[in-house]
């Protein structure tokens, strides 16, 4: 079993930043493949960005590539999402995972989800 706690969420002007936190406990946070998808108003789940275990390697989302950054600290137990040059569209729940198997890009290569953070980029 494997929990995990967002924190950072907010309201922001465009053109802001804003750094998302997911705490990890339980399983093995630095074996674990971990990622940030979002959920805009009245859309899907999508994938933001996603890191490896050893932190080697990153994947972006083309609508953020540029703008965040994806990083973890494994002696904290903790992922982080730094977002920059925030947009409206950028407003949704953001949510932690820890994958289980297959492409970063799938909500359903996730195991499991952090309970979710707000951001609002007000224009």
């Amino acid at each position: 079993q494997v929990q995990l706690v967002e924190s950072g969420g907010g309201l922001v002007q465009a053109g802001g930043s804003l750094r998302l936190s997911c705490a990890a406990s339980g399983r093995t946070f630095s074996n674990s493949a971990m990622g940030w998808f979002r959920q805009p108003p009245g859309k899907e789940r999508e994938f933001v960005a996603g890191i490896s275990w050893s932190g080697t390697s990153t994947y972006y989302a083309d609508s953020v590539k540029g703008r965040f950054i994806i990083s973890r600290d494994s002696a904290k137990n903790t992922l982080y999402l730094q977002g920059n040059r925030l947009k409206p569209e950028d407003t949704a729940v953001y949510y932690c995972a820890a994958y289980a198997a297959g492409s970063y890009y799938s909500t359903r290569s996730v195991a499991y989800w952090g309970q979710g953070t707000q951001v609002t980029v007000s224009s």
